[in-house]
This record gives C-alpha cells, structure tokens and sequence, in this order.
C-alpha cells in the first residue's frame, strides 16, 4: 500500500456515522444524528426537476452552472442582502461539500495550517487533512449565556504556516451566529496577516429572532479578498439529497472554479438545477414555516431537557441543532459521549451524535438535529431524558 498518501489510510469514519452505520436500517429509531428533517423536498421544487427533465436537460452544462441558476442565486442575493452579485462570483459545482473541497484547493496546500473555528462539522476538519494541510481549532467559547468567538485567541493562534479561516455561522453544531462586527473583525485579521477565509453560511435561512437571514460576507467582502462563502439548497429548502450548493468567490478565479468544478464532478446534475431556480423564487413560504417548526422544536428540547441538572445546554440562536454537555456524574455511566450516544440508539432508540466528532473538548457533548416533526421529536427527548434519569 505504499503508493497510497498516508493522509487516505488515515481516513475513519466520523462519529455521526459511527452510530447512524449500525442503525439507518432500524425504522423503530428517531434518527437526530444527521443533519436533516423528515420533510420531502416541496413539490413546487421537483415539480421544476421533472418539467427540466420531461424536457430533455439531461446533457453536459456549464461547470459552473446553468445560467438560469446563476441568474436566481444573483436575484436572491438581491433580495435577502440588496447585493448586486457579479455573475463571476457564482459557481454551482453540485453539492456544497464540492465547494468545501474546491475552497480548500484554492487556498491550502500541503504542510500549510488552517484555523478551524470548532465545534464544527468534521467533514469540514477531513477535508483539510486529505488536502495534507493541518487543522488548527480554536474553539468557541462557552459561557452562561450562550456561545462566542475570542477573536484574541483566533488572532493569537495564527502562525506562518496559516494560510485560512474555517468559520461557520450559524453554527452546526451549537447555533452560535455571528454578528457583522465580528465577521468584519474576522475580516480584518485575514487581511492584515494575508489568510484566505472559507466561510460555511448553509444555515443563513435558519434563524430564530426574526431576522430574514445571517450576517453574510457577501456584504462586507471585497472583490478582491480571498473569501469563499459557501452555501446550498439542503438545508433552508429540504434538499438534502439533491447535492446542490453554490459558492462565491472573488471574480478572478471564474475560469479557475470552472475548472475545477469540471475536473471534481464536471458540474451539477443539469435538471435538478431547475429545482434549484424554483426553491430560489418560490421558496419563501416554505422557509418560514419550516423555521416555525424548528421553533417549536427548540422550545421543546429546551422545556424537556434545558434546566436538566445531568446537562448543561444553552439555547441556539440558529441552525437546528441542540448541543448539550452532559455532567460528569451522567456520563460516568457510560465512559463518554460516544458510549452515551450508543446506549441512546441501543436502549431507546434515538440516534444522536457524539460530541467528539465535532472537535476537541466536546467528548461530553451530543448533537440532536431537532427539524423532525415536532411530536416525533418531543417523543425522542423525552426518551433521552428518561435514559438521563435511569428510567
């Protein structure tokens, strides 16, 4: 096996599918561990798909996608930010992941470092190790009234091999969102040290104070800075399984992400780019109604598991996640937050994720995806509970 990079035959499975392999096959477990509702795609959506497909776009488009996409994602910016994007700036690659993936190309290479904002999804952190880079986390911290970014401890972890910033908000896992005045002082410590920034914004729609959407780089972003905002149809406009995200970069790299769109997946599937226009232009209704699900959600596991004395949790201000901590004396029982996340699938069937997966310091941590039906959800927290209790 000597041909093959060691960084590959390092390659494990994440913690989210350590425990959702052993269970995806089970219909009696409330799946919590991936990041998705129950909700099939609305019709109005593959409606589109089907008419695209009924019309024969089947065959090879643009790298860097169909000009009526690109055209919606420029509308859409309009809309929800009052930015008139430069058509140059916008690529559709297929899924966001390929847009991770070509962001780290762009910036990274091997031996170089990059700042990891944790927790985070650690695809994100394997994506910079296959590249041969070396992710550096800088966690946020945790506090009595929720979660924050140190950007002293960000700026301080920069060394000469820094090349970018991984930042995501809001945040998967803890709900965390950035404010525009720190995205801007994130901004300024990549400028003044010459760091490209990767910013992972998939969960801009999913907010819960009545905002329309996330702080965005796209508003305070240059032309000409290195910043790739990263964002997809999976999760505002349940799409998880059609693969389909966009990137924005700087102008100048438009026939590089062409490029590189041909040479990773040769473009996104042609005729659920139409699905991706419908969800752009008519999507608004739903949006706000899976938010108000959400809600409901996250009041729900807040009233069943928020003032548990065996967690500590704190209230996410976005995203659909709850990350809670659970106390030393809970989870001595079961050695760690992996070992808790077993006994959750095993003995009462809910599948959440293990804390650990998501960077260093949340081994006693677990994530619950909290977009399932809202009486489905209220039945698997109380089952958490109920295991939290002995019962």
């Amino acid at each position: 096996m000597g041909a093959i990079r060691d960084e590959i035959l390092a390659l494990r499975f994440s913690g989210i599918t350590r425990i959702a392999i052993e269970g995806l096959d089970d219909p009696d477990v409330i799946p919590l561990w991936f990041g998705e509702s129950d909700i099939v795609t609305p019709s109005f959506i593959s409606d589109a798909a089907k008419q695209a497909l009924d019309e024969g776009m089947t065959f090879y488009n643009y790298a860097r996608g169909h000009m009526p996409l690109r055209e919606a994602l420029r509308r859409y910016h309009q809309r929800i930010y009052n930015i008139d994007l430069d058509p140059d700036r916008i690529t559709v690659p297929g899924s966001t992941m390929l847009s991770v993936l070509s962001a780290g190309q762009c910036l990274l290479d091997k031996g170089d470092e990059c700042l990891m904002v944790t927790p985070c999804w650690p695809n994100i952190t394997t994506v910079v190790e296959t590249i041969g880079a070396k992710p550096v986390e800088v966690r946020l911290q945790e506090n009595a009234t929720g979660w924050s970014l140190d950007l002293a401890e960000l700026k301080a972890a920069i060394t000469p091999k820094t090349k970018a910033i991984y930042i995501n908000s809001p945040s998967n896992p803890t709900g965390w969102v950035a404010t525009m005045a720190e995205l801007q002082a994130v901004l300024d410590i990549a400028r003044e040290h010459g760091l490209g920034i990767i910013a992972d914004e998939v969960y801009h729609r999913n907010l819960y104070d009545g905002r329309p959407a996330a702080p965005s780089f796209v508003e305070i972003a240059s032309h000409d800075d290195p910043v790739f905002i990263l964002n997809g149809f999976s999760k505002a406009w349940a799409m998880t399984g059609w693969r389909l995200g966009w990137m924005i970069t700087p102008p100048s790299l438009a026939e590089a992400m062409a490029v590189l769109s041909e040479c990773n997946n040769t473009g996104a599937t042609s005729f659920t780019q139409y699905g991706g226009v419908a969800a752009l232009d008519q999507g608004e209704e739903f949006i706000a109604s899976f938010i108000e699900r959400c809600r409901t959600n996250r009041q729900t596991v807040m009233e069943v598991l928020g003032d548990h004395p065996k967690l500590s949790m704190r209230e996410p201000e976005g995203s659909f996640y709850a990350f809670p901590q659970i106390a030393p004396e809970a989870i001595s029982g079961f050695s760690d937050g992996l070992a808790f996340a077993r006994a959750a699938r095993d003995r009462k069937q809910v599948g959440i994720a293990p804390g650990y997966t998501f960077g260093k310091g949340n081994e006693r941590h677990v994530r619950m995806c909290f977009a399932i039906e809202p009486s489905r959800f209220r039945d698997a927290v109380s089952h958490i509970r109920d295991l939290l209790d002995g019962v």
